[in-house]
């Protein structure tokens, strides 16, 4: 394993009777950075995960995470590891003390540091006013806080979050983002899967794209959206205007054919000096004898890279038979 990484795995394949989840999936993270995973449903995301996280065994390929095999060192890799799931693993007969006393117990913490573990999460998650209440009262937020602050008892070195934010409100999105943020700065590595592009684009250091169980594309949020191509100039023009007139002038511009949408009065083209030809432009268009309501740069969006990099959507891999399995 190479030192710097937290997380590696090579050539990871799993299948489910017929259905082949992974087909050689490679993945890297560097420690101490957010490496986010996107793919459509059923891509293999969360059955990566569970292989990283040991509950479940490759059929072939290998994986270490902080430098200890999945497969033939569970034990050492469950103890450096926090594993946040799709939906909270809290159990709701307990108050939110209870609960993470509980998991701080069950990796053998002596009850008092259990206790203080509790409280200073319950204060750094901003659920102390609740930390004496039943989790059954709890919000579908303070839910996924305290499931995230359940991951963190032991203060693993590594954190998988299988699409932590799933189902919340955008408030407390955004609270979330702002508490993996801070792990990140105080050190911790982040295996982030999730649907939300724009989760992906505010969070991550790098993001890997993975489609029918195997990586499809890997860099970093800007580097995936240039290959959807660069920017674009798109003036909207106001009704008294030509857009042939419009069409002229961007034409001298472009780095590419002028696209005309006679609906919304809309010209487009790639543009090769990107913003800095804006002035330029809005000079070229008055002396033209343009009128326009609008002028302005089009970038692409992870959005858009997403889809052009899948172009389309696979089943969810829900097989019967996979639940998970402890080595």
């Amino acid at each position: 394993m190479v030192a710097d990484l937290a997380i590696e795995a090579t050539g990871l394949e799993k299948s489910f009777g017929k259905t082949r989840a992974l087909a050689g999936l490679d993945l890297a993270v560097e420690t101490g950075t957010i490496l986010g995973v996107l793919g459509p449903n059923g891509s293999g995301k969360t059955t990566a995960v569970r292989i990283l996280t040991t509950l479940l065994r490759p059929d072939r390929g290998s994986a270490r995470v902080a430098g200890y095999d999945v497969a033939g060192q569970a034990t050492q890799v469950r103890r450096r590891i926090g594993l946040a799931g799709q939906s909270a693993a809290l159990d709701e007969s307990l108050t939110g003390t209870g609960n993470l006393v509980m998991i701080g117990q069950l990796c053998r913490l002596p009850r008092r540091k259990a206790q203080r573990r509790a409280e200073e999460l319950l204060s750094r998650f901003d659920l102390a006013d609740a930390a004496d209440r039943g989790v059954k009262t709890y919000s579908g937020g303070m839910r996924r806080r305290l499931d995230l602050a359940a991951s963190l008892v032991s203060s693993p070195p590594i954190l998988f979050l299988d699409e932590p934010t799933t189902g919340l409100d955008p408030r407390s999105r955004l609270v979330l983002w702002g508490i993996i943020r801070t792990l990140v700065a105080d050190g911790t590595t982040v295996l982030l899967t999730t649907q939300y592009l724009e989760e992906a684009d505010q969070l991550a250091d790098r993001i890997v794209v993975i489609d029918r169980g195997s990586v499809i594309a890997e860099g970093t949020s800007d580097q995936l959206k240039g290959k959807v191509g660069g920017d674009r100039i798109q003036v909207t023009v106001a009704v008294e205007s030509d857009l042939a007139a419009a069409r002229e002038v961007l034409a001298r511009y472009a780095a590419g054919e002028v696209h005309i949408d006679g609906q919304r009065r809309r010209v487009d083209a790639p543009i090769r000096d990107g913003a800095k030809a804006i002035p330029a432009i809005a000079v070229a268009l008055d002396a033209a004898g343009v009128v326009i309501d609008d002028l302005g740069m089009l970038r692409p969006s992870l959005d858009d890279a997403f889809l052009t990099l899948t172009g389309h959507a696979t089943e969810p891999i829900s097989p019967p038979d996979q639940k998970a399995t402890l080595p």
